[in-house]
Formats: structure tokens, sequence, C-alpha cells
């Protein structure tokens, strides 16, 4: 008993990392790791633009909130040095006849929400800058420029943040599982992908990639090695009309690599399939990538997907989302080398053969009977 509960323990810590060790995750995140670069961290901030889009939104508002806070603060202590230089704060005892730089900047309180309302342009009237010294009228200019800088670049970051394709991705979803079937005669690999949008993807094209370990002739090993995939559908693969789920195949011939699999050892295969969908959207034009992959235990051999599109009496189509992974098994050849030798031999035994050797000789017949 204790050795069967080990095994089954073990058993299941090893399906459990080999379920981890995937390149691709299932939301499409990339699971790699660059370690020991040469070049400097640095090197980041020379493109700081895609360095700031690539940010979580966590560091991005921190660095919003840092950059404002930040500046109105740096400036708010340069206002104060001027008004400290130019002696207009009270310790100094101005007399009565004394025309300040920045009117009513008692300290450094008064000078930071100075800096406030001069780089945010709010202009309370309170506090201003008077003509007495060229210093603060440079400042002013100055934190004017800058601010609108600032301003231009965090919410720029923040609008292409929020609209970038990526997130128009999310709404493109994969079965949980890819399916093995016969469709059209053919053995099949079959993989169904919705829109949840109305809005269409423009120019989608499907994609796949399977990842292996790979030993050359030569003894090399070669890790995540790749080999193209070719996607179909019954309409094309390319500029496809992207209004309903489709149900993507892709047809295991002598030129696919699932040939030489079998349903007996499929779960034995260490391979992980990676399928792309690329497009355009149509709202903004951008262009959008989803990811998604299937490892051998996400294959189902021998079964198809449920039914997913009905037409109502009103004439209007449904898509019951609740089937979308849903699996049928169905009565499918163990392995796609049998189908094939099974589709020859049939169509043997529908020719004919001469045989070149073969002579018809006549023979006569006798009617007499001896008794």
């Amino acid at each position: 008993m204790f050795s069967y509960l080990r095994e089954r323990f073990t058993s299941h810590l090893r399906e459990r990392s080999r379920r981890r060790a995937r390149l691709v995750s299932k939301d499409g995140r990339c699971n790699i790791e660059f370690g020991n670069v040469e070049q400097s961290r640095f090197v980041f901030l020379i493109d700081i633009w895609t360095t700031i889009l690539d940010l979580r939104w966590r560091y991005k508002m921190t660095i919003f909130i840092s950059a404002f806070l930040g500046s109105w603060f740096l400036f708010g202590l340069l206002w104060y040095v001027v008004a400290y230089i130019h002696k207009d704060l009270p310790e100094f005892n101005p007399s009565i006849n004394h025309t300040p730089c920045v009117e009513n900047i008692n300290g450094l309180t008064s000078a930071f929400l100075f800096s406030l309302e001069t780089q945010v342009t709010i202009g309370y009237g309170f506090r201003c800058v008077t003509e007495q010294c060229a210093t603060a009228i440079f400042l002013l200019i100055f934190q004017s420029i800058l601010g609108v800088i600032i301003n231009s670049f965090m919410c720029g970051a923040i609008l292409a943040k929020i609209s970038r394709s990526k997130n128009r991705a999310k709404t493109i979803t994969f079965s949980k599982n890819a399916v093995i079937s016969k469709r059209g005669g053919k053995l099949c690999l079959l993989i169904r992908v919705a829109n949840l949008r109305k809005s269409l993807l423009i120019g989608s094209h499907i994609y796949g990639k399977l990842l292996k370990t790979t030993i050359t002739p030569e003894g090399e090993t070669i890790i995540l090695d790749q080999v193209n995939i070719e996607f179909v559908v019954d309409a094309g693969n390319e500029n496809l009309f992207f209004i309903s789920p489709l149900t993507i195949y892709h047809i295991i011939d002598k030129n696919s690599p699932f040939f030489h699999m079998a349903a007996e050892t499929l779960l034995q295969q260490d391979f992980e399939l990676v399928v792309f969908l690329d497009g355009t959207v149509e709202a903004t034009s951008a262009t959008c990538q989803v990811r998604t992959s299937y490892i051998p235990e996400e294959v189902l051999w021998g079964y198809r997907f449920a039914p997913i599109v009905s037409k109502t009496k009103e004439g209007k189509y449904r898509v019951d989302f609740q089937n979308f992974s849903k699996t049928v098994a169905v009565e499918t050849p163990h392995c796609a080398f049998c189908l094939y030798n099974e589709k020859e031999a049939k169509a043997k035994e529908k020719k004919g053969y001469d045989n070149p050797g073969f002579v018809l000789s006549e023979v006569s017949e006798t009617s007499d009977t001896k008794m």
C-alpha cells in the first residue's frame, strides 16, 4: 500500500513539473529567463519609451506619481532659493517698499504650492511672479516648458499602455485542449478559437510551431527545436472571416511531425505545440498576436469538438460558449500510419492486375460418356 501511494505521488509530481515546463503559457506569456547578459541594464534607458510601455502597471504608476511629485518639490526648492537670495522671506524683515521676486512666498511650503500652481497651470492669483528679477522669470519659463514635456510623456505612456493591442488579444480565446480525429477522411489535429468581440480582426493568419528536443546526426542536442505546423480552415488560413468560433486543423500526413505518433505513445512524447494568431484590430488598425500552447497531456486522441453554433427561430445565429471546449469521443484510427495503409489497401482492392504470363488454353469438350 505504501509503495503504491509513493508511486502515485511521484508520478503526480513528475506530471506537475512537466506541466510547468512549458515555454508559452495558456494565456500567451513566454516562460524564458535571460542569464549572464553582458550588456548593461542601462541600455534599456536608450529606448526609454518601450521600457516604460513594457513595465507593469504598479511600476508605471509609481514612476508617474514620482515624476510629478519630484518635479514639483524640486522646483519648489528652487523657488525657495530664489526667494532666499532675494531676501523675500519674512525672517529677513523686508521693508514696505521691497518688491519680492514672487509675492506671498513665506517659506518652503508656500514655495512648493507656487511650484505646483505653476506647473499644472492652476494660477490661483494669490502668488505670482513680479518683474523685479530676471531669475524668477527664467525659472518660470523653464518650469512651464519642462512641465509640458513631463505631461506629454507620462500621459502619452498611460494612453499607449491602455490602447495597446495586447489587451485586444485577451478577447481571443483558444480551446483548453486540442483533439485528434478524422476530418474529411483524413486524420487531423483540431483546435477551436473564438473572438469574444463583435469587431473583427482584419487579415487574420493562423500558424503553429512544434517545440521539441532534437538530436542531430552529428550528436548535437538542440533544445526548443522549432518545426513549422500548418493550420488551415475550410476557407483557407489567411484573411479569415473571424466573426464566429472557428475550428482550425492540421492534416497529419507523411510530412507532419505527428505522423509517427499513436494514441498509445502520445503521452510519452516530449513536445509543446505553440499556436499563433496574427491580425489587425479593426478599431485601431494596430497589429496584435495571440498565443497559446498545448503539451501532450492536453491533446486528446479520438475526440472531436461539440457543436457550438446554432440558428434560432428568429433567424439569429447563437454561439453557445458552454460547449466551446467540450469534446465528444468518436471512432478514430489509433495512428496516422494505420489510416494511410488502410486507404492504400482499399484502393488496391478496387484495381485489377494483368498477368502477362497467363495463357488461356482451349479445352475441347466431348459429349461421349463411357458406361
